[in-house]
């Protein structure tokens, strides 16, 4: 398997982690506040961190970086959106706050294009834009409805802004990985987002009970594993590619909301859905059906890169 279709498939498997992340995270916030499940979830990521690390004989020396400023940079971006994703779902259903953060991918087409100087072809503009109409047809049912609650309301404004925040962090996040390895990104992004969790703790926490504490906890290994496969995946493809297979997030989320919460999406809803997973496949597939698929630039030569995978 070449570089670029393991790109695809990691950040496939890490779609799928986040998934169940956020499913934890949407069932502690009905006990937990975001400052905590914050806490939890990035200290307890630092587990599967450290074992990735101590595994590929990268741990301690693999936390040396020459770019401190640049994973401050990322991880204030990651905290800001980590913040608003778990206010998002703490207020809205799994699906409509996954709808919300598909317009990230759409954010980033234009910043990889300036700050990256990506050159996507017509597949992944049409997987997008078809992707982010799929997004709008998720939200219709909720838009469209008369007196929306305050909650929802405060859900989709944190959607939109963790939208923008998260846009920003995966261009810092494909900036680093041309000089730093995913092992040492998530590190210094799950140390980070701990001490920001950690200082809303005045405010006050809960006292979480076990089945809350259980999913603090599963929060914390799922999206420790998740950023790590994520990072390796934009380290391998083009952000401007991998941001239509996101969409298969959506997937997750509709099922997880009704095998756990028994919500039924309306039928304009599963027609976005649709739409989503054909962004995806277009891209995936469109080789085989004669769309031209982008491939990185080779034009010049391409700047060194640390990776973990790669053994010592």
């Amino acid at each position: 398997m070449n570089t670029f279709w393991s790109g695809v498939g990691l950040r496939l498997a890490a779609t799928g982690l986040f998934a169940i992340m956020s499913l934890f995270v949407r069932l502690a916030s009905f006990e937990a506040p975001v400052g905590q499940i914050m806490f939890w979830r990035s200290s307890v990521a630092l587990i599967p961190i450290v074992m990735y690390l101590m595994w590929r004989r990268q741990f301690p020396r693999g936390l040396r970086t020459a770019r401190p400023m640049g994973h401050l940079k990322r991880s204030t971006f990651g905290v800001v959106s980590m913040f608003f994703s778990f206010l998002s779902l703490a207020y809205l259903p799994l699906a409509l706050a996954t709808a919300l953060g598909f317009l990230a991918p759409l954010l980033v087409l234009p910043i990889a294009m300036v700050m990256l100087r990506e050159k996507p072809g017509i597949a992944v503009f049409t997987a997008t834009f078809a992707g982010f109409g799929g997004v709008f047809l998720m939200l219709w049912p909720t838009l469209s409805t008369p007196g929306i609650d305050t909650g929802v309301l405060i859900g989709i404004g944190a959607g939109l802004a963790m939208a923008v925040t998260t846009a920003f962090a995966k261009i810092q996040i494909k900036a680093l990985t041309s000089t730093e390895s995913a092992g040492t990104i998530a590190f210094y992004f799950a140390v980070i987002c701990s001490l920001g969790g950690l200082l809303t703790l005045p405010f006050g926490w809960a006292d979480p009970s076990f089945k809350v504490l259980a999913c603090l906890i599963g929060a914390g290994l799922t999206g420790g594993l998740a950023h790590i496969f994520m990072t390796e995946a934009l380290a391998r493809a083009p952000a401007s590619t991998l941001a239509a297979f996101e969409y298969t997030a959506m997937i997750w989320a509709l099922l997880l909301d009704v095998t756990v919460f028994g919500l039924l999406p309306a039928p304009v809803s599963l027609v976005g859905a649709f739409l989503i997973v054909l962004a995806a496949a277009i891209v995936m597939f469109g080789d085989r059906i004669g769309v031209p698929i982008p491939k990185p630039d080779i034009t010049t030569p391409p700047a060194k890169k640390v990776s973990p995978l790669q053994p010592d």
